[in-house]
């Protein structure tokens, strides 16, 4: 399968919105309040906040394209762009999402191969993430690549109070 990883700048801000939206309205509007979801997406899925969040050193995006169709796309975020304080030899993966047209054929797995590859280039001790514990299928994805629950820390959709599973990958030092 041939993927590319294109990391994002202002001029994908247009795009990176789009995607953004689509694919959090696709993998979680159906499972939230209406009201709370929608005031969540204006929240987080706007112009000012995604720009914001390009603009930050510590972060990074990166489409992701199969042959020249965009399916999907990750963030990244280390030192104090991480939504936890941890130690400053690791990094967050924040977002990582897949078109619901290209879903089931491995581009999550591939996605996934190439930012453990990033943060290993790095030289970092861990790779972590946050993942809604009702997301089942998630977990069992995250624990197939040997991440490990370690800790939970509240998410919030508009009000409502949800808990994520903090998730590991100890990265070798070579």
């Amino acid at each position: 399968m041939n993927l590319s990883f294109n990391i994002c700048d202002l001029k994908d801000l247009d795009r990176l919105l789009e995607i953004s939206r689509e694919t959090f309205i696709t993998a979680f509007a159906k499972v939230n309040n209406p009201e709370d979801f929608q005031n969540y997406i204006n929240s987080a899925f706007n112009e000012e906040t995604l720009k914001a969040e390009l603009l930050n050193p510590n972060s990074s995006f990166y489409f992701v394209y199969l042959n020249s169709s965009l399916v999907g796309y990750f963030k990244l975020n280390e030192k104090d762009a991480q939504n936890e304080a941890f130690d400053t030899r690791s990094m967050e993966l924040e977002r990582i999402y897949v078109l619901e047209a290209f879903q089931g054929q491995q581009i999550g797995k591939l996605m996934l191969l190439k930012i453990i590859d990033i943060a290993s280039s790095k030289r970092l001790n861990f790779l972590w993430l946050g993942v809604w514990q009702e997301n089942k299928n998630a977990l069992r994805f995250y624990e197939r690549h040997n991440f490990k629950i370690f800790s939970e820390h509240p998410y919030y959709i508009g009000k409502d109070k949800q808990m994520d599973w903090l998730m590991r990958l100890e990265l070798s030092q070579d």
